[in-house]
This record gives C-alpha cells, structure tokens and sequence, in this order.
C-alpha cells in the first residue's frame, strides 16, 4: 500500500512532468493504434473476399435427383465444406442460362488454393459433375495478398513497436531522473533498493496505463473522423484493446524499473 501512495504521489508532487510523460507516451503509441486499425480493416477486407471462395459444379442434363441429393449429403460431410447448395435447371435459367450445379462454400482455415483445388478434385470425381471451377488463379492471389498484408503488418507493427519502446523509456527516464535528489536521500538515510525502486514502478504502471488510455482515446477520434468523412472501418477488438492498454502499463513500469537501476547504479559508483 505505501507503494501504491508513494507512486501516485509522484503525480502530485510534478503534476507538469506526469502530464508530459502521458502524453509523449499517448503519442508514441497513437501511431501503433492507427497502423493496427488500418491492419485490422484491411485483414477484415481480405477475410471477407477469403468468405466467398467457391468450387462450382455443373451437372450433367441427367444427372438425376437421387444421385444429386446423396452426393450433396456426402460431400457436405467434408470437413473443408461449410455448405452444399444445389442450383436446379429452373434457378439456373435466371443467372445467365447456366446448367443446374453444386456450389460448395469453405469453412474457415480450409479457403487456401491447396484446400480449394483437393475439394475441386474430390467432386470431379462423381459421374454427374460436367465440369468443376473455382478460379484457380483469383484463389492463388487472394491467398498470397492475405499472406503478403499479414507479413508486412508483422514487420511495420515491429518497427513502429521498437520506436514506441524508445519513446516511452526515455519519457518515464527523464521523469525520474528529474527526481535523482528523491533517490539519493533514501539511499542516504538506509532504505533499501526494493523499497526505493517499487513506488517509481508504481507510477511507471500508471503513467503507461493513462499513456495508453489516452492513445487509445485520439485513435477512436481517428477512427470516427475516418468513417464519418471517407469510409466506414470496423473498430479494433476488445482483446486488441485490453492487450494495447496493459502492454503499456507493463512498458512503463519496466522503463521506471531501468531507470531506477540505472540512477541508483551512479549513486553507488560516487
């Protein structure tokens, strides 16, 4: 508990230095949420093209209802199939005069090419399937750019990730170092390096935790600015969220801990 006073005290005591540090880590990290609103739309957007993968087989004139009804039941037992629909000759002739066919959706984790092409394979193989397509080439590339959009976001999250840790390490450093006077007069009087260093954690916690929450607050006003003015985006989920919030709070606290050390280590060399 003495921890916890001693660490919100600190924002009493500098008011002007807490309200800097919060907001240079808030801004260091509002680059990481617009990258990952823009990552999350554009999995989103991907994700649903991905949805409307489909093998198509067209029938046979005789095909004959038995044979058809008893292949659909089987192949929607494949475990890659999410549904089976048949389009008859009647429904057909209203979409382009197509023959009657059997369109097969994928479940999800079974919509890649090697997937797509074993299925379109597996229902060539019945004797009433005239022909069997399912873009072969579009299917390729969908997969690649969800492959390629996936990639580049791991890398670009990463950089902007490195250069977020940067910011807020130095802000949380310059806060404590403006404070070595504090640190030294505790070492003078006897206290230990736990009880020095655990109400600078404290604070370092919740300057990331408020560093984050206001991070989080300006990429919502982004986010409302950008769907009201050019295009509606989806908001990030919950669990984004959450983890964003606490990897803060968990960033702050370790830049105070390493600040800590580090002031205590030159008071020890003098």
């Amino acid at each position: 508990m003495r921890s916890i006073r001693e660490g919100l005290a600190g924002f009493r005591r500098a008011p002007l230095l807490g309200s800097l540090s919060i907001t240079s880590i808030g801004l260091s990290l509002l680059i990481i949420g617009l990258f990952a609103l823009s990552a999350h739309n554009v999995d989103r957007a991907l994700s649903d093209v991905e949805e409307r993968v489909e093998v198509v087989g067209y029938l046979i004139e005789d095909a004959g209802e038995d044979r058809v009804r008893i292949a659909r039941q089987e192949i929607a037992g494949y475990p890659e199939v999410d549904e089976v629909r048949y389009v008859s000759k009647v429904e057909a002739l209203f979409d382009a005069s197509r023959p009657a066919s059997l369109e097969l959706t994928f479940n999800e984790g079974f919509r890649d090419p090697d997937h797509v092409a074993a299925v379109a394979e597996r229902l060539s193989t019945y004797e009433f399937i005239d022909d069997v397509r399912y873009g072969q080439g579009w299917v390729e590339k969908i997969f690649a750019l969800r492959r390629l959009a996936g990639g580049g976001a791991l890398i670009l999250g990463g950089a902007f990730a490195g250069v977020a840790v940067l910011l807020i390490v130095t802000a949380v450093r310059m806060a404590i170092l403006a404070r070595s006077e504090e640190i030294e007069i505790m070492q003078t009087v006897g206290a230990t390096e736990g009880y020095i260093q655990r109400p600078f954690l404290v604070e370092g916690l919740v300057t990331g935790l408020l560093g984050g929450g206001l991070a989080l607050g300006l990429t919502r006003i982004g986010y409302v600015l950008i769907t009201r003015s050019f295009l509606p985006l989806e908001w990030l989920p919950d669990l984004w969220i959450v983890g964003g919030i606490g990897a803060a709070g968990l960033l702050g606290m370790i830049a105070a801990g390493y600040a800590v050390r580090r002031e205590l280590g030159k008071s020890y060399a003098l």
